[in-house]
């Protein structure tokens, strides 16, 4: 797979996950947000259950348990990610949560630089910065003041900068993207469910009020989003995927127009232009660089 199809599999992942924002924000209404984890999780495994079999089957050695192990933590910090914006929802408001969360374009290189001392392309941090800015300007170009659903999203931020991090390490190492997919949804599924369990209680009719919500988000932007973002990453970097996967606030705030009835303001349209350069920048600012020194050696 070549970096291009990779980095647009991670588009089709923020587009999948723009659409799933609208379905965690209205989910709420009817189910707890800790059972709403473990619910969508739960589909997302039976989705990924099939792929990882094949995967298995085609594999030409064991899964050492090493794996397995980075694979429980990419599980935990997608859990931890998962936890804190869906939590985070009920005290903040939705414009607030879209930019917060895309915080994560910044702090992958930071947290890449920091843990892991490898220092990204150059062109990342401009274009780090203008995604954040462009998801700020989508966002209204206005916070209200910081709620304690703030502070979780921001948190939210964090873990989400660590889940991709440890995909692109596991899966470049393993070249094994669907049992990754299959390990962490099943973390999350369980880890959901036994919560819920104990803190929300269920009755069938909040599942049923619930499920179409949970069936988009377990099926498309658990399963699907996740799977393409687990397999892209395998052919690039986190901080640059970072940067792609971070279309997913102008995804949503498209979808929030067509589905919701929601409005961009004008200096949102700038915003979604922003987001849009800062891709392209990111894209094609590595391959200028690669042909002029090959151009130089010539």
């Amino acid at each position: 797979m070549t970096r291009l199809q990779a980095n647009s599999l991670l588009l089709l992942s923020g587009a999948i996950w723009g659409a799933g924002f609208v379905a965690q924000s209205t989910a709420m209404e009817a189910i707890g947000p800790l059972w709403f984890i473990g619910l969508r999780f739960a589909l997302a495994a039976l989705v990924a259950a099939p792929l990882a079999l094949w995967e298995h089957r085609k594999a030409k050695a064991p899964l050492p348990k090493s794996s397995l192990r980075s694979f429980l933590w990419i599980g935990l910090a997608l859990f931890a990610g998962a936890v804190t914006q869906q939590v985070g929802l009920l005290s903040t408001s939705v414009t607030n949560s879209g930019f917060l969360t895309g915080l994560y374009v910044v702090f992958v290189p930071v947290l890449t630089v920091l843990f892991l001392r490898r220092k990204p392309h150059w062109v990342i941090w401009p274009g780090a910065l203008m995604a954040t800015f462009g998801i700020f300007l989508l966002s209204g170009g206005q916070l209200a003041g910081l709620t304690d659903g703030d502070f979780l999203t921001i948190a939210c931020a964090v873990f989400w900068a660590v889940q991709l991090i440890l995909v692109g390490l596991a899966a470049s190492s393993t070249g094994r993207p669907m049992a990754i997919s299959l390990v962490q949804f099943s973390v999350c599924a369980v880890l959901g469910c036994a919560a819920g369990a104990v803190f929300e209680p269920l009755d069938l009719t909040a599942v049923t009020n619930a499920l179409p919500e949970i069936l988009y988000a377990g099926i498309f932007s658990s399963g699907i989003g996740f799977i393409c973002q687990v397999v892209g990453q395998r052919y690039t970097t986190a901080p640059q995927a970072a940067i792609f996967l971070s279309s997913e606030a102008l995804f949503a705030a498209l979808f929030g127009v067509l589905l919701l009835g929601e409005t961009i303001a004008p200096i949102g349209y700038l915003g979604c232009a922003i987001i849009f350069a800062a891709m392209l920048i990111v894209e094609i600012g590595p391959e200028l660089g690669r042909s002029r020194r090959t151009a130089a050696g010539a």
